[in-house]
């Protein structure tokens, strides 16, 4: 059972005191992955869910050079175990001398002093208290997609990291993937002319939570795991919380399914919406804004979802492959041609755009196994602005939810990206997407509906 009382002190300790900038930490010199690493380079790392995403980004982080990782949290005890099992072999393999503890609750993780930067890869309905809590304890964050559960929840998210000057990557890796940055530079390079049209493929919203409840396993808090969620019919199920077992601790079948319900995420709407629609407005230049009305698929014969800019631009969910219409991408329609891109493909009615410059060829010499985590760590660094910045994945996870509020309204949407309002819509501002009651006694900081 959740230890209540232990969760309000903290809480209410992290709501009201930061714990000043967390300095890296002065280390002996080691070696990892063959590269000596001197101590003023190092980076400390704590993980904050420690499911099959989690250990993904371990794995990721691990192969980037100056990383250290200290602890981990997770509501499974299961998987902490897990967690410590697999970083334990990794340091051994380093050679590198510091152990790595995990925890319960987040928040003893926050408390360490020693920890320069957090990777949360906790469900959505937890992103934001993990998030805040940890630029309130003076650590950088890599949050993985979508920033958070509801509109409110990302913009309280991005006071945080500005209040706390916190270097903050959201988990949108395709930003650093060639061939998505390929895409987006030929936009933005004016190679297909103006864009007129952009069709974006992502799969089906949320369905309301319909799953049986079954009985909780003792290695899972799942009071824990519900959090701040106030749905009373959001109960215990293992497909939103997938087990594992050791001792090969693997999860087996599909991703965990609390992303699929309405309760509990945001469907594909958010999943991989959070990806296409990221780079969609990337590539547009409008990060930080989006659309300014929201037509749901099927209100008075309207065929797709459509997203309406105020600069003229038409932005449909729909297939951007006629051959492959399942498939999730992103296709840009320009006056002089178009451009078709998703993992691992790109295309162009101008094949000869596609061609590598020098500049792209010499890059790829120096291609890294992860990117976007490389990324995230020369900014913690440097002091710089990733790639996926927090204000970026905010206007994102704000276009996901307003998709998902106009279409659970089944009517058109309007919305001002520059206010953050609906205008005099009282039905869409009550929704859930955009706020709601956290159970207590969890509070949003820095949230005033």
């Amino acid at each position: 059972m959740e230890n209540k009382s232990k969760k309000v002190t903290r809480r209410e300790f992290l709501g009201v005191s930061a714990l000043g900038l967390a300095g890296l930490t002065i280390l002996p010199s080691w070696k990892v992955n063959g590269v000596r690493i001197a101590p003023s380079d190092r980076i400390t790392l704590g993980f904050i869910g420690l499911g099959r995403q989690g250990i993904s980004d371990f794995h990721a982080f691990s192969q980037c050079p100056g990383v250290q990782v200290l602890a981990g949290s997770d509501v499974d005890s299961i998987k902490c175990d897990r967690f410590k099992k697999v970083v334990t072999e990794w340091q051994e393999k380093n050679k590198l001398p510091i152990k790595c503890d995990t925890y319960e609750f987040y928040e003893d993780l926050l408390e360490r002093k020693d920890i320069d930067a957090i990777s949360i890869a906790t469900p959505d309905h937890w992103h934001a208290l993990t998030a805040i809590h940890a630029c309130q304890s003076g650590k950088d964050v890599y949050c993985q997609k979508p920033l958070s559960y509801t509109i409110s929840e990302s913009l309280s998210i991005v006071k945080a990291a500005e209040k706390h000057k916190r270097v903050f990557q959201v988990g949108s890796q395709q930003r650093s993937s060639p061939e998505f940055q390929k895409a987006v530079s030929l936009v933005r390079d004016g190679k297909i002319g103006h864009i007129e049209k952009v069709y974006v493929r992502i799969g089906e919203p949320p369905k309301p939570f319909d799953l049986p409840e079954m009985p909780v396993p003792s290695n899972l808090n799942f009071r824990l795991w519900l959090g701040p969620l106030n749905d009373p019919n959001v109960h215990y199920h293992p497909n939103i919380c997938p087990p594992i077992a050791p001792p090969d601790y693997q999860e087996k079948g599909d991703w965990a399914a609390w992303r699929y319900y309405r309760e509990t995420g945001n469907g594909f709407t958010g999943d991989w919406g959070a990806h296409h629609f990221d780079i969609a407005q990337w590539a547009l230049g409008l990060d930080g804004t989006g659309p300014i009305e929201y037509i749901p698929a099927g209100y008075n014969g309207t065929k797709y979802t459509t997203l309406n800019y105020a600069n003229g631009i038409v932005m449909t969910e729909q297939p951007f492959r006629e051959d492959r219409p399942d498939d999730k991408g992103i296709q840009f329609i320009g006056t002089n041609g178009w451009i078709k891109v998703a993992r691992g493909y790109i295309e162009c009615s101008d094949p000869s755009l596609l061609k590598k410059s020098e500049k792209e060829i010499e890059a790829g010499a120096f291609e890294i196994s992860a990117p976007h985590m490389q990324d995230f760590l020369n900014c913690v660094r440097s002091r710089q602005n990733p790639i996926a910045p927090v204000e970026a994945g905010c206007s994102t996870n704000i276009l996901c939810c307003l998709i998902n509020i106009a279409t659970e309204l089944n009517r058109p949407v309007k919305w001002d990206p520059v206010t953050h309002s609906f205008g005099d819509d009282k039905e869409a501002q009550s929704h859930r997407l955009y706020w709601y009651d956290y159970r207590n006694p969890y509070k949003l900081p820095y949230w005033d509906k």
